[in-house]
């Protein structure tokens, strides 16, 4: 067991609280990042490598026919094994975007290829579910389970915003628990049911759900109506009869008062390790358990915890995520640190043995499949392998240092863009900011102030222009000028643009065959006249 600092490499501004970490064909993906994608990933799906006491971050490409995933905090993450013959992959529901909207969308994410050059081109899809549909939340868990020779998704729990009708200008941001239903749906045909147990009386989030055949066990959670984190237990026995499934829910005794907490899978077996979360809003959980399910049911037993450091045991929030088997990356604030420039202190938890450790290291190297890619022999000789491609594109295409994201590359959305602070009274924050007008989704709307040396961009919300306004001046030719240049809505009509008329003077024809003329005089025209008549 070990405790390792580690240091982000330009990109400490991406990890942020809720953020998940994805296994997918034996590299470690980040997945939520803070804020909306940029330039450089517009995926917001990251490899993550450690090495050398620092981690890295790789943008990871999608395939062409994959949908928009957005960056989701706290969603339901659960990963699907090989079973049938389908690829190993990852369900993702629910979550909360940047801009605090709650999504209700299921995605599968899988791995689409993987090129000559070992880059990760994965594939997501948006499931659509039909019947009792689970509405949008964050919070919750998403489980398989196997039974009768038939899989089926477990989704319990969460948090959400108050219904409609109850919301009010100054509730409009509280979030309540879900009601305790379960939601169970298949992934072929996506049928989903919803199912009421009376052993579960009371909403729960921010819990632990560990999976085995045809049970799902429901370990702590926090409950936002009594404010607490009692020390639960639920055992839920799916049966995927032919017709109708049958539930049932059994309450053990020995459970744990924890939120938020960090489970890692150990092995092949069930053999889980859980590290970090709460025991109340104000103490965090130091110990560790190790639980393992097995055909007798659960079993949870003390572990014994890192040595923590200072920063570790002072800070009052503490946030990650499974790296891999027996792996955690963990993160802590740098409270009261003004000199330090990253916002977290990241730390790697490693529980294997040394003897483990050791094996792993030799069978990556051994492996032809390695990811350490620096080290790495590039092919140089055999231009067959590079199944069409010249060997300067496989070059440029490596996953060296250049590939990593560095986060000086982007722009300063704060001074620039949509997120900038446009007057001395700007309301827009890209963290709590809210669609004002019908027309808006990601981002706010912003209209033109003529004013002022080349103009500025300004927010129609801050601007307080109506929405009928606001369509009027963007379909018209008038400018505008801001509250700070005149307070007018809009005044000076746009000149029309003067454009001078072509002169058309027709084209000569080469080679053209006139009709001949005779040149006659008025003697002669009249002679012939009389001669005809």
């Amino acid at each position: 067991m070990t405790l390792q600092p580690i240091t982000p490499v330009n990109c400490a501004g991406l990890l942020q609280q809720g953020f998940s970490l994805l296994q997918l064909d034996g590299e470690v993906l980040l997945f939520g990042q803070k804020g909306w994608p940029k330039r450089s990933c517009p995926t917001g799906v990251f490899g993550v490598r450690f090495k050398r006491g620092e981690i890295k971050l790789r943008p990871i490409s999608f395939s062409n026919d994959s949908c928009y995933l957005p960056p989701l905090r706290c969603p339901a993450v659960c990963r699907l094994d090989p079973y049938d013959g389908l690829p190993e992959s990852y369900l993702i529901h629910g979550g909360r975007t940047p801009n605090n909207e709650i999504s209700s969308s299921l995605y599968l994410l899988t791995v689409d290829s993987r090129g000559c050059n070992r880059k990760l081109t994965l594939c997501c899809k948006e499931k659509e579910l039909v019947g009792e549909v689970p509405g949008g939340r964050y919070g919750h868990t998403l489980s398989m389970v196997q039974s009768h020779g038939k899989t089926a998704c477990v989704l319990f729990g969460g948090r959400s915003y108050m219904p409609a009708g109850q919301r009010t200008t100054e509730s409009w941001n509280s979030v309540v628990d879900c009601p305790p239903q379960v939601f169970l749906f298949d992934i072929e045909f996506g049928c989903s049911s919803a199912h009421t147990l009376p052993e579960l009386s009371e909403g729960q989030s921010f819990h632990l759900a560990i999976a085995r055949e045809d049970c799902v066990y429901f370990l702590g959670g926090q409950s936002l109506s009594s404010d607490s984190r009692p020390p639960r237990l639920f055992c839920l026995r799916v049966e995927l009869l032919q017709g109708s499934p049958m539930l049932s829910c059994e309450t053990i005794e020995t459970g744990i008062s924890i939120s938020s907490a960090i489970i890692s899978r150990t092995g092949p077996t069930h053999r889980y390790i859980i590290l970090g979360g709460y025991q109340s809003d104000s103490q965090k959980r130091m110990e560790c358990s190790t639980v393992i399910l097995n055909e007798k049911g659960i079993h949870v037993e003390a572990l014994e915890s890192p040595k923590w450091t200072q920063d570790i045991m002072q800070s009052r929030t503490w946030f990650g995520g499974s790296a891999g088997e027996g792996t955690i990356l963990l993160a802590v604030p740098t409270e009261g640190r003004p000199s330090q420039a990253d916002v977290h202190y990241f730390y790697q938890v490693n529980f294997q043995t040394e003897g483990e450790s050791k094996e792993e290291e030799e069978t990556q190297g051994c492996s032809q499949e390695s990811t350490d890619y620096d080290n790495s022999t590039p092919l140089e000789d055999s231009e067959e392998l590079y199944f069409g491609r010249e060997p300067h594109e496989l070059e440029d295409s490596s996953d060296g240092e250049g590939d990593n994201y560095n986060e000086e590359d982007e722009e300063d959305e704060s001074q620039t863009g949509y997120w900038m602070k446009c007057c001395l009274g700007c309301q827009v924050d890209p963290n709590t900011w809210e669609p004002y007008y019908s027309t808006e989704l990601h981002r706010p709307a912003m209209i033109f102030c003529s004013r002022g040396e080349g103009g500025h961009w300004v927010h129609a919300q801050c601007m307080e222009l109506s929405e009928l306004l606001l369509l009027r001046l963007s379909q018209g030719s008038k400018r505008y000028f801001c509250l700070d240049h005149g307070g007018l809505p809009y005044q000076e009509m746009t000149p029309p643009r003067q454009v001078t008329p072509l002169k058309r003077t027709p084209m000569k024809v080469k080679d053209r065959k006139t009709p001949p003329t005779i040149k006659m005089s008025p003697a002669k025209k009249s002679f012939f006249r009389r001669l005809f008549d």
